[in-house]
């Protein structure tokens, strides 16, 4: 099998799978969205108390 004929069943493959994909609706699109907003919003606020903390931390240890 040479690169022509395995790169034809590769993309046959994939348009074949492609076929099969159950896309999401607008409503669960955006629940997924908000979900992952959220999270990002929920992690910035975690860093931002873990930096101010150790900031503390280590200037309180510099003096």
């Amino acid at each position: 099998m040479n690169f022509f004929e395995k790169t034809k069943e590769y993309l046959g493959g994939v348009g074949a799978e492609s076929k099969r994909v159950t896309w999401p609706g607008k409503r669960e699109l955006w629940e997924s969205t908000l979900v992952v907003v959220s999270f990002i919003f929920i992690l910035a606020a975690t860093t931002l108390v873990c930096d101010k903390v150790i900031e503390f931390c280590l200037g309180f240890i510099k003096g």
